[in-house]
């Protein structure tokens, strides 16, 4: 089956009287015992409500933070499932989950407990995925976020269930991200940030390939300014990287550099901040200045597809974060096809109030990317080849 082959839907499935193993991206963080940010819970509920009300039997499951594959309380599902008012599982494996799981009726939904407590988990292990298989009928991946692992829950369950398929929240992420990468509307605009050239590097690449330009802040964008010989200061660079920028530079798709700096001695020196057009040697520069902001809103006014990843200054501290939240509301103004993707990008969009004026909010981080560079996902692909 091609890569390229439509994906199956949750609902394609039969889905009344089976026991239906629904991986959600339930990683939440918490403080204090508890959930302190639903929002990945919120991106999950359309799926689950929708086989529920189908008349499945959810056996809902994901993983928590880094375990040390075994039980670790600290990383327990437990205040997941209390905010999802959900029974959790003593485990996610084993004769006595296998007995509760049997006693679902029609409708009914259980949480698994954290998958990552097993080593066979993250190791894609044959016997820990036929564990898992002993649980259902069905399988259905929603969790976009952790597509880029083949891991048992995400890979390896899909190949052997009989029947599979993807949650809404996964086939809008592919459907959204494939128009980005594959057919995007000209002009197309990138914005990208963030602190390393190196995290970023390969999506850069593979998006300066089809973009008509590429705005570059946030500490990444002092590099390509080395780079080209201008001062930068105190300012993050990776040295290491200046001959990659330079190539980049000399490409044939634009590279747009802040033209003005909002600088201070560090980020704890907010009252110190100032506006620079050529970074002093004692100074680091921490967001992008009025007239680079100018700038990219002008492109964005202007574009049919803009795809932003990144923050484009210290977010964390204001006043570091008046060039973040000014692409965010610059996107919400956009007549284009608009794709946001991680995790400082959507906080400045949802701080913004503008979150329900981008076209689509990506939740996936690294496998968003990764989608982004070309790269196969294997949990996308392995539904892909259960069609």
């Amino acid at each position: 089956m091609s890569s390229k082959s439509a994906l199956r839907s949750v609902a394609d499935l039969r889905l009344a009287g089976r026991r239906v193993f629904l991986r959600a991206d339930l990683n939440v963080p918490l403080a204090n015992g508890a959930v302190a940010d639903d929002s990945r819970i919120r991106a999950s509920i359309e799926t689950l409500d929708f086989v529920r009300r189908a008349g499945g039997r959810v056996v809902l499951a994901s993983h928590l933070g880094r375990p040390k594959a075994a039980p670790d309380p600290k990383y327990s599902l437990a205040p997941v499932a209390k905010y999802m008012r959900l029974p959790l599982a003593p485990d996610c494996v084993g004769p006595e989950v296998e007995a509760a799981v049997s006693r679902l009726r029609d409708g009914e939904a259980l949480l698994l407990e954290n998958l990552r407590f097993h080593a066979g988990e993250e190791k894609n292990d044959p016997a820990f995925v036929q564990k898992l298989a002993r649980l259902c009928d069905v399988y259905v991946n929603d969790a976009f976020g952790t597509a880029h692992r083949a891991h048992a829950s995400t890979e390896g369950l899909a190949r052997v269930v009989p029947e599979s398929g993807a949650g809404f929240l996964l086939t809008r992420e592919v459907e959204a991200l494939s128009k980005v990468r594959d057919s995007p509307e000209h002009p197309y605009l990138c914005i990208l940030g963030g602190a390393k050239v190196s995290d970023k590097l390969a999506v850069l690449e593979s998006l300066a390939a089809r973009a008509d330009a590429v705005a570059i802040g946030g500490a990444m964008a002092y590099t390509f300014l080395l780079a080209r010989g201008e001062p930068v200061g105190k300012s993050r660079v990776e040295p290491e990287l200046v001959e990659t920028a330079k190539r980049l530079l000399a490409g044939r798709t634009e590279l747009l550099l802040p033209v003005d700096h909002v600088v201070a001695a560090n980020p704890d020196d907010t009252a110190g901040a100032r506006t620079v057009e050529r970074i002093p040697d004692g100074a680091m520069a921490l967001d992008i200045g009025p007239r680079s902001r100018a700038a990219i809103e002008t492109r964005v006014a202007k574009a049919r597809t803009v795809f932003w990843n990144g923050p484009l200054g210290f977010f964390e501290k204001p006043p570091f974060d008046a060039g973040t939240r000014a692409v965010a509301e610059m996107l919400a103004r956009s007549t284009g096809y608009t794709v946001v993707g991680g995790g400082d990008s959507l906080a400045a969009v949802q701080a913004a109030g503008v979150a329900d004026r981008i076209r689509h909010l990506s939740t996936g981080g690294g496998a968003s990317l990764e989608f982004l560079e070309g790269a196969a996902l294997p949990g996308v692909e392995a539904l892909r080849v259960r069609n």
